[in-house]
């Protein structure tokens, strides 16, 4: 398939920043000239429209039509555009099209206030999803720390206030006693608790303070997207990441308006979580996606089978929860019925009661993020699966889906089925909430739930089935150089739960077990958590902090023993102590390390020499421990002075330094010489440990290998006269200090070629 994106405007990599009013638009221009010389192509932004105030993220957006102050403004913007361009990079912006924030005040979102005020006639009411018939014409916002007291609320000229929230009144109102006054208005403000069962208008996931945007509608497009189109138009921006592609009603339609508007001279990734078998709609007109699907490729080639499956009997026989099929239906089932019981309730009024279980059913069994506009069927697997269920106890057991199912839950589905087909508003709206539904049930619910190998709980990953032979993974990149050559491949974000060299040592129980030890504890679930957690983190600044921090956030997404909305005060002050006697280590600890560093630097050379457009995340160009967020988004530390002693000529130290010169290495020959990252070529070794190599050849002059499950190849006696065929002619090695000197060829011992480090990048000599 060709790239329906030109070439020319493909970067060679990007660089995330994370903005804040803490690291605003002068922080990144000061950061550009170390940026440039790591070798980066382009700046990757965190979104840099108006957003609420304070915003860590961005992602809550409040207008559309300004750059956001905090961080400088727009003269902030183009003036980091102007002294990227000066250093030779770009920019790429993160644009959020899905929602936006339902700040405080409520006035910051001026297209939702006068929504408020003004009801369905105003000519901002197509901009939202907004159920006015379900809230008896009255939007729910589900505000309010605790139950409305009508005591609380006085009218004050053309505002409503409740403490220190304001809502607009609408026009001719004022004057009326409070019962009347409250009637009249076209909103209803309510305890936020009220959300799960009444809110009536679209969401992001299942934050009510994210309100859905109807981008499908050409207008409201054109309103959201004026500004960043201009920035683009104007060469400041060269690339867009697309938020959450998935909770648009429409992503093919959305992304070819974009195309249009941008005149197609704009790079242009989704962020779109595919199932290991799903696949990239082919016609979408975009470069890609942002890259999860590769982070679980990566991560699975170190992964070892077998040791994989020790680790989930043990932890099953531990702490007695079910396996990771049951886990993640029953956690499907209890977010839909719970936390997505509004949204539900919408689909199942818009069907009607006779295909009201059918469509709860659906939803559960639906094995991928969502179907799109247009697709003739559903996954037979999900079909049965639903039909089964349909009509029979929603919390029956496997009994429940051993057989067909009856011919009403059939017949029951079929309609669900032809509802999806025909029905467009039913259609977009069965895709969007099961989109926020997998996120929710399977990210942010089984992933916390399920924990045997925490390396394996990664957005777009298999914790039940983790590991990836070598062989898929080729086969994997060999696809992606034949269709998508410019998407995006990360291993970390500001989004994952562990950053790539906390998974990659975590990674390291995979190969032995044992190393595990016997987690003990009135939980032994959290035990099990708190020492994989330990382990990753390992010993850094503030361990026990972030540590409790991340293993909190951990215990309320489960929701086994406390939640975010029903919160076990003793329980959780358990957490801290485990926080602080789970220890950091695994020993013995050279072992160990030296596996670490093995599956630390495999995974960056393979990330940075696979086909696609790396994503380098902020201080991930060395070695970068990082837990879920905000863990993940503390500010940015950029090893200047690492790399400038580097580039003097001096040898790495350890490997966080091994890293950042790996890094910089490909770094800085994908961009001056880009021709090498053209085409894949799987190559095989040959010999007793072949299995513990991977390695590759791109275009006809680079070639990237890779030790995988090393600890296991030490035990084994190492490579021994284990060998890989280079394709013909001379190599010359890429990072100093390889061994020997001379250039290679033919076929070369991997005793020799990795006996200083476990990778090795080698550069076809002219």
């Amino acid at each position: 398939m060709e790239s329906d994106v030109p070439a020319a405007v493909v970067p060679a990599s990007t660089y995330r920043l994370q903005l804040r009013p803490e690291f605003p638009f002068a922080a990144a221009a000061e950061a550009v000239p170390y940026l440039a010389a790591l070798g980066v192509s382009h700046l990757h932004l965190s979104p840099v429209l108006e957003a609420v105030p304070g915003s860590a993220h961005g992602y809550d957006v409040t207008d559309h039509s300004r750059v956001r102050a905090e961080l400088g403004g727009e003269p902030g913007l183009r003036a980091l555009a102007g002294t990227a361009r000066a250093h030779g990079l770009g920019l790429v912006l993160d644009i959020v099209p899905n929602h936006m924030a339902v700040p405080s005040p409520l006035r910051l979102n001026r297209p939702l206030w006068e929504v408020l005020r003004d009801g369905p006639g105003s000519p901002f009411a197509r901009w939202f999803d907004i159920d006015w018939e379900a809230g008896g014409g009255q939007v729910l916002l589900p505000l309010l720390a605790g139950p409305l007291v009508q005591e609380e609320l006085k009218a004050d000229g053309d505002v409503l206030r409740y403490g220190e929230l304001e809502f607009p009144l609408r026009e001719g109102t004022a004057g009326l006693e409070l019962p009347e006054l409250l009637a009249a208005q076209w909103y209803r403000p309510a305890w936020w608790r009220e959300a799960r069962t009444s809110l009536n208008y679209r969401r992001f996931f299942t934050i009510s303070e994210l309100i859905g945007v109807r981008v499908e509608d050409p207008e409201v497009f054109a309103a959201t997207h004026a500004k960043v189109l201009e920035l683009v138009r104007d060469g400041v921006v060269e690339g867009l990441r697309i938020d959450h592609v998935d909770g648009l009603a429409d992503p093919e339609g959305y992304l070819r308006r974009l195309r249009a508007a941008t005149g197609g001279n704009c790079w242009v990734v989704v962020e779109k979580i595919l199932a290991r078998e799903e696949r990239l709609p082919p016609a979408w007109p975009v470069a890609g996606t942002t890259g999860y699907d590769a982070l679980h490729r990566v991560d699975g080639v170190f992964t070892d089978p077998a040791g994989t499956g020790r680790l989930a009997e043990r932890y099953l026989e531990l702490t007695g929860l079910p396996d990771w099929a049951q886990t993640a239906e029953a956690s499907a089932r209890a977010v839909l019925t719970g936390d997505l019981a509004a949204e539900l309730a919408a689909l199942q009024r818009r069907a009607g009661p006779e295909l009201s279980d059918a469509v709860r059913e659906l939803l559960i069994a639906y094995p991928v993020y969502r179907p799109y506009p247009g697709e003739t069927g559903l996954p037979a697997g999900a079909l049965a699966a639903a039909a089964a269920r349909t009509g029979a106890d929603a919390v029956a057991g496997e009994d429940a889906v051993a057989g067909t199912g009856p011919v009403a839950g059939t017949d029951a589905v079929a309609g669900v089925c032809e509802l999806v087909l025909r029905d467009q508003q039913f259609a977009a709206r069965f895709a969007q909430t099961s989109a926020a539904l997998r996120a929710k049930s399977l990210e942010d619910r089984a992933f916390y739930r399920y924990a045997p190998l925490l390396s394996a709980t990664e957005v777009g990953g298999e914790p039940g089935d983790p590991a990836v032979p070598v062989a898929e993974f080729h086969a994997y990149c060999a696809a992606l150089a034949r269709d998508w050559p410019g998407t995006g491949t990360v291993l970390s974000t500001h989004d994952t739960k562990r950053s790539a060299d906390v998974r990659a040592r975590i990674a390291v129980l995979s190969q032995d077990p044992e190393l595990m030890g016997a987690p003990a504890g009135e939980d032994p679930q959290l035990a099990w958590v708190a020492r994989q957690t330990a382990l990753g983190l390992g010993d850094v600044p503030e361990r026990a902090e972030r540590l409790e921090q991340a293993l909190l956030k951990g215990v309320r997404e489960a929701a086994l023993h406390t939640s975010w909305t029903e919160q076990d005060a003793a329980y959780e002050a358990a957490v801290g102590q485990y926080a602080r006697s789970a220890p950091a280590d695994a020993g013995p600890p050279a072992a160990f390390a030296e596996a670490a560093r093995a599956n630390q630097l495999g995974m960056a050379l393979l990330h940075l020499a696979m086909p696609g457009v790396p994503e380098v995340y902020q201080g991930t160009e060395t070695e970068y421990r990082a837990l879920v967020d905000p863990d993940n988004r503390r500010p940015a530390r950029f090893p200047r002075e690492e790399l400038a002693r580097l580039d003097a000529g001096a040898a790495p130290r350890g490997p966080a330094q091994e890293k950042l010169a790996l890094t910089a290495a490909l770094l800085r020959l994908r961009r001056t010489r880009p021709g090498l990252f053209a085409g894949y070529v799987p190559l095989a070794a040959r010999g007793p440990a072949a299995e513990h190599c991977v390695a590759f050849a791109r275009s006809a002059g680079l070639v990237a290998v890779a030790t995988r499950l090393s600890h296991r190849l030490a035990v084994a006696g190492g490579w021994r006269d284990t060998a890989l065929a280079l394709p013909p002619g001379r190599w010359t090695a890429l990072l100093p200090g390889a061994a020997p000197e001379a250039p290679y060829s033919g076929e070369v011992a991997l005793a020799e070629l990795l006996r200083e480090r476990p990778v090795a990048v080698l550069v076809h000599r002219k």
